[in-house]
Formats: C-alpha cells, sequence, structure tokens
C-alpha cells in the first residue's frame, strides 16, 4: 500500500458559475457580479485545480457586473482585470489558488513600482526578492540571488515584457509561474523547456500605476459563515513622508539628519515592498533590492532580528553559489564554508548603509536597534509610538535618518 497521502477527489463543479455579492436592501441595495474563470487546457474547460490544499475545492471568479460605493468609496471598475483575467500560455499542472494569489501579491507591489524594470518573486504570498533594474534581466537576476533559495517553486511576475536574457535567466532555475505584459519573440519556446512551469500573460500589467490607486472590497470570512469586509489599503504617497519629530514637554524632538536622495529613494522602495508583506514585518532594503525580510511575527523585536538573520544566511547563500554552485548548507562547515561566514560577518551581510521598514511603529527601542547595530543609516516607519522620542533619540545618536508615513501598513 502506498503511503502517499490520499486526498478526496475534486470536482471543478461544486461552485455555480456566476456568483452575486449584495449589500444593503431596498432601494440601498449594491450588487457585485462575478463570473466564474476557467481556461481550455488539451480542449477541457478548467477552473481552479484546488484551493490552498489539495483537497480542498476552490474557484476563481473575475468581477463583471455592479459597483460598490460606501463612504465616498468606489470600488474599482468591472471588467479591469488582472490576475481573475490572466492567459494561460502553458499551462503546466493547471494553476492552483496559491498560484493565482502569488501572482496577485506580486501585482500589488508592481503598481507602486512602474518607473524601472522590477521583479516580484512571491512565496506563499510572501516576497521573498524584490529589486528595480537598470533592464529587465537585471531586475529578475537581482530579486532572484536576494533570496534564491526561497525562490525555488516561486511566482515570478515581472513589469516589462519578457525578452531573451530574462526568459534564459528564469528557465536556469525553478519556478511555478511566470507572469508578465508580454512575452517577446522566442521566449516562449525558451520557458517552455520547464514543462510543469505556468506561463500568464497579464495584458492590463500595462496599465498597473493605474491600479495604484484604486480600492476593492477585502473580504475575510469567519467560522460562523460571517465575513468581515473592509476597503484595500492605498499608501501615503512620498511627498507625505515627514521628518520623525515629536513635541514632548520639555520641547521639541526631531531627526537631526535629512536623508539623502538615495536614501529616500529607498525608503519609498521599501515602504511600496512592505505593503505586500504580511504583519508583523521588517524589511531591509538597498540600492533598489530587498536584503532581508521578516514576516508574520508577534513581536517588533522578533522579526527585527529575523529579517537581520535571513541579510545574512542570504548573502552567505549568494557567495557560496558564485564561488562553488552549490547551497551553503553542504560546505557551512568545511574551511570553504567557514571562509565564506567570515566575509559575510565582515560585511555585516551589507546592511551598513541599508534602509530599515517596518510595518508599525516601534513601540521599543529593542526592534530599531537591532538594525542600527548593523549599520543601519536610514529608517522609515508610521511613527505613533509614546516612545517615539526614544526612537529619535536613539537614530540621532548613530547619525540615522527617520522618517515617518503616519499610516500604518498591517496586512494580515
Amino acid at each position: 500500500m502506498s503511503n502517499r497521502t490520499q486526498y478526496r477527489t475534486i470536482n471543478p463543479d461544486e461552485f455555480p458559475q456566476s456568483m452575486e455579492i449584495s449589500f444593503g436592501g431596498g432601494k440601498e441595495r449594491q450588487t457585485l457580479v462575478y463570473e466564474r474563470a476557467t481556461w481550455t487546457i488539451d480542449g477541457e474547460e478548467r477552473g481552479l485545480r484546488y484551493g490552498e490544499n489539495p483537497d480542498q475545492s476552490a474557484a476563481l471568479y473575475r468581477l463583471v457586473n455592479g459597483n460598490l460605493t460606501a463612504g465616498g468609496v468606489t470600488t474599482i471598475a468591472p471588467g479591469r482585470h488582472l490576475a481573475s483575467n490572466l492567459e494561460l500560455l502553458q499551462s503546466g499542472k493547471h494553476p492552483g489558488k496559491i498560484n493565482i494569489t502569488d501572482v496577485d501579491s506580486a501585482l500589488s507591489i508592481l503598481r507602486f513600482l512602474t518607473n524601472r524594470p522590477c521583479t516580484v518573486i512571491v512565496k506563499h504570498n510572501n516576497p521573498c526578492g524584490v529589486a528595480l533594474g537598470e533592464t529587465t534581466v537585471s531586475s529578475y537576476e537581482r530579486a532572484f540571488l536576494a533570496d534564491r533559495v526561497a525562490a525555488f517553486g516561486g511566482a515570478v511576475a515581472i513589469n516589462r515584457p519578457v525578452d531573451l536574457p530574462t526568459a534564459q535567466a528564469i528557465s536556469e532555475s525553478y519556478v511555478e509561474v511566470v507572469a508578465a505584459p508580454e512575452f517577446e519573440p522566442g521566449t516562449i519556446e525558451v520557458l517552455s523547456k520547464r514543462k510543469n512551469l505556468r506561463i500568464m500573460r497579464i495584458a492590463q500589467m500595462e496599465r498597473l500605476a493605474e491600479f495604484a490607486s484604486q480600492r476593492v472590497v477585502e473580504f475575510s470570512s469567519l467560522i460562523d459563515g460571517g465575513i468581515v469586509a473592509q476597503w484595500s489599503q492605498v499608501p501615503v504617497p512620498q511627498t507625505e513622508f515627514t521628518p520623525a519629530r515629536v513635541e514632548r514637554k520639555g520641547g521639541t524632538v526631531e531627526i537631526a539628519r535629512t536623508p539623502t536622495q538615495s536614501e529616500l529613494d529607498d525608503m519609498y522602495f521599501g515602504w511600496m515592498v512592505e505593503y505586500g508583506v504580511t504583519s508583523n514585518s521588517v524589511i531591509f532594503v538597498k540600492d533598489g533590492v530587498t536584503l532581508g525580510i521578516g514576516t508574520g511575527e508577534q513581536d517588533r523585536v522578533g522579526v527585527a532580528e529575523i529579517a537581520r538573520d535571513k541579510a545574512y544566511r542570504k548573502l552567505a547563500e549568494r557567495l557560496c553559489w558564485d564561488a562553488h554552485g552549490v547551497q551553503f548548507a553542504e560546505i557551512s562547515s568545511t574551511p570553504a564554508g567557514e571562509e565564506i561566514w567570515a566575509e559575510v560577518q565582515g560585511r555585516q551581510a551589507d546592511l551598513p548603509g541599508a534602509t530599515m521598514v517596518s510595518d508599525a511603529f516601534f513601540p521599543f527601542c529593542d526592534g530599531l536597534v537591532v538594525g542600527l547595530e548593523q549599520g543601519v543609516r536610514s529608517v522609515i516607519q508610521p511613527g505613533g509610538s509614546l516612545r517615539d522620542h526614544e526612537i529619535i533619540e536613539a537614530c540621532n545618536a548613530v547619525g540615522a535618518t527617520m522618517m515617518f508615513t503616519g499610516q500604518r501598513s498591517f496586512r494580515h
């Protein structure tokens, strides 16, 4: 008898072809109308392969009619589809829920970073590498090397058409999804050497910037069948970032050094990446690429330590792969591994001069100090802690600059 876990058979028709969600009643009723999304694969119409796990049926729906207006906010208009209406150029094993939501998570970051080539690699709805580049291939390579271990089996989304150099770079490793607005001639042939790869064309990605200020209704289900509905969040623009400052009985406490332009650029880049990271989170970025991403922790000092430790491990992985073509774990206890680790420690994981990004304020200095001790010299965070004056003073003590966004960016 096989010891493989047996899952029940998934019936793709368990969910209806269309669905309506109504708000209010009588003349005040507002209705959103959805239709189930499917693809024709090998002559057969198929929907989602399964949900989060193989024994969960699931269906993807796209908004086709209706609007919801509440409190002066209106949902995005029907028909402006992204991940809910993607074109499968190669299906591999046709997509499951996580493939779709990973791509959607990447798009939620890319919509704010449209001015330059940018790649987001997502795993389990969190970015493992995000990078800007002068070219499409450089953005991909930087994002991949930011965390090449986590990128294995991830979803790659790029905000520019995939060209041949980029396709070749992607094909050298295993990923499950590649999504882009277009694929240049010859790229599909290169990518399709990976038979299980889902290649997704999303034409509306060329208009991603238009989605930056759009809101949708986000639903969270309760175990009793109830739901919580909330408007999606729109980040404050860079022009609303303010130098850290707080009024105290003894006078004003404010940051002593204003950020340089490169620090401001990384603050904006990091804050936009932060919108796609599961809270409680802290991330480190430098020169338009993520160095360490800490996600989903319960305390701020703990998640700062995770982001720091990831930065060390990921640099060791990159150096090891470049020098020996193997994972760092395979040689970590050898002289070659010890030499790599010594270099990582000497470079402090390239954290000196990096930007520290926190999705909520620092309740104590301990979380902030994790970054400052590594040479971080610019910080962006919402502000609003009772101890903001201590946070500012800690930055001033080492010559670090800090900006407040005035907006928390939790994502659960």
